[in-house]
């Protein structure tokens, strides 16, 4: 699971040189929330709220001592939650540990206020998130090395809500680890193991950096977990080294909405392998990240692959009316342009400048978006040669792959619909290719992906994608590899020589960012919970 990124674009650049020695280049909608919040169950509650003292100091006292259908509400403070270090389950594998773990179904865990309740991942006695190497937890010693640490892990539980609050700096190590809010169903076990999930008003970040063995990794995560109408909605992360948001290893049933999640100042603002059914990412902003959104197919990691958007059981999408649910809708993908990022080894290691890249992706559709002011691309929809072996039986062909001498299986994107998006000062780089969207497609005799409507004054490479693939799903008889575009794209990831007077931008340092001020929390935190000494009538007690 870790540094998924990392394998395809490896895998991309190595396809590019080799490619460009051999001299090729001349030839349904998601759901709604499933956290409803009856107002049933006990109410547990953590600190203290307007002098009120909670029956619990830590939340994972409460959780605990929760059953089934009762809520957690948890007062502003600075949660150092530890159960990670103070009670570590006999097994740590498939990232089973974190600073709170939760295996009990239908919990609501909530805070009082977004802003200031605040689970730590620092020291205990060290000042909120603080920035300090010395006030960093990096977890228990097996073998002789830190496992790094986990902050928020549902663990195999189905229905749990987790909304209003912070999460910070719980760091990566040997083992599954460095994420701050995680649905895990079981990393690395191939199957579901977690059904349903929300998250809304949640932050993720991380203020210390010590170098990539042990950066913050994902903010907010969800993997090996069917959605059954899954909802993240108002949430942000900054600062993680693999991607700020991430939906993996769903057995093409992911079936989440996301909605107005802002995603900054990370490697990728949103990453998902193999994440596939119905996926809505909508009303949302990705801006100064290394590459603002990237969805993949691998065949080792997070199975099965492909990444697919098709609707699951032959359905027709409500929104796109097609047979594509993995739909981005109505987002912002601006100023994508930012080398000094944490970045997972060559996880994140390009393109610098894009605003989302669909790699080996298939039945995605992605319309009525604004593409602004990234410098190389607004998207570009790319192969993804995977040169791994194959895990969990999976076999290249018999996933929709193309072996390649040298390469592995490569995944051409396919049947992917760009739709009446709005494009504005892309490419300003003026490096060769550099434009609004751009198209490699290895490989011939496949499903086109197809491209209408697009308001893009810096045009596309090839410059005919508009008026050659009006249509998606036709045979695509040739070929697609644009010279210009490979060999730039092989220039800014740094693992390729670089033409002439190209010019990216190049990492100087790594600059981590604060959060900012203005996040909203949620207006009432009380809403739908039973009556208890915070909450009377659905409201707050003063």
């Amino acid at each position: 699971m870790r540094s998924i990124a990392d394998r395809g674009r490896t895998g991309l650049v190595a396809l590019g040189a080799g490619l460009l020695a051999a001299g090729v280049l001349s030839a349904c909608s998601s759901g709604s929330s499933t956290a409803t919040g009856a107002s049933s169950g006990h109410v547990l509650l953590v600190g203290t709220f307007h002098g009120h003292k909670g029956g619990f100091t830590t939340i994972q006292s409460a959780v605990n001592a929760a059953k089934s259908g009762d809520w957690i509400l948890v007062a502003p403070g600075d949660y150092k939650e530890d159960a990670d270090l103070t009670s570590t389950p006999a097994s740590v594998d498939h990232g089973h540990f974190g600073g709170v773990l939760i295996q009990t179904s239908n919990l609501h865990i909530r805070g009082m206020n977004r802003n200031t309740t605040v689970v730590d991942g620092t020291k205990q006695g060290a000042p909120e998130c603080s920035t300090n190497q010395a006030d960093q937890q990096f977890g228990v010693v097996q073998n002789g090395q830190a496992i790094g640490r986990n902050g928020i892990v549902v663990y195999k539980a189905n229905h749990v809500s987790i909304d209003n609050l912070t999460a910070c700096n719980y760091l990566s190590g040997s083992q599954d680890s460095g994420n701050e809010i995680w649905w895990n169903g079981g990393a690395d076990t191939a199957t579901i193991g977690l059904h349903g999930y929300e998250g809304s008003y949640l932050t993720a970040e991380t203020t210390y950096f010590g170098g990539e063995s042990t950066a913050a990794e994902y903010g907010i995560f969800s993997s090996d977990s069917a959605g059954d109408g899954a909802s993240w909605s108002n949430i942000y992360a900054s600062n993680f080294n693999d991607s700020g948001m991430y939906v993996g290893a769903c057995q093409q049933v992911c079936d989440v909405t996301i909605s107005k999640a802002w995603m900054e100042y990370n490697a990728l603002g949103y990453s998902g392998t193999n994440s596939g059914g119905a996926v809505v990412i909508k009303d949302s902003l990705f801006d100064n990240n290394q590459d603002g959104l990237d969805t993949n197919t691998q065949i080792n990691g997070d199975p099965p692959a492909p990444q697919n958007g098709d609707c699951p059981g032959n359905a027709i999408s409500p929104i796109t009316h097609t047979r594509s649910c993995w739909v981005a809708m109505d987002n912002t993908f601006e100023d994508n342009n930012n080398p000094n990022a944490p970045e997972a080894g060559n996880a994140a290691a390009g393109p610098t400048g894009t605003g989302m890249t669909l790699s080996g992706g298939r039945n995605d559709t992605v319309m009525h978006n604004t593409f602004k002011d990234n410098g190389a691309w607004g998207i570009l929809f790319i192969p993804y040669p995977d040169s791994s072996t194959p895990e969990y039986n999976q076999s290249c062909t018999g996933t929709g792959g193309v072996e390649v001498t040298g390469f592995g299986c490569v995944y051409d994107p396919m049947n992917d619909r760009l739709a009446d998006n709005t494009f504005d000062n892309n490419g300003y780089f003026k490096n060769p290719s550099n434009a609004d969207y751009g198209q490699i497609a290895l490989n011939p005799n496949q499903p086109s992906n197809c491209f209408m409507g697009n308001v893009a004054p810096n045009g596309s490479v090839p410059s005919d994608l508009e008026t050659k693939y009006p249509t998606c799903g036709l045979n695509r008889a040739a070929a697609d590899v644009p010279s210009d575009l490979l060999a730039q794209t092989l220039c800014d990831t740094g693992f390729g020589s670089c033409p002439a007077g190209a010019n990216y931008p190049v990492r100087t340092t790594v600059v981590l960012h604060p959060v900012p001020k203005s996040l909203p929390t949620m207006p009432n935190p009380c809403v739908n919970v039973p009556d208890n000494a915070w909450c009377s009538g659905g409201k707050p007690v003063s």
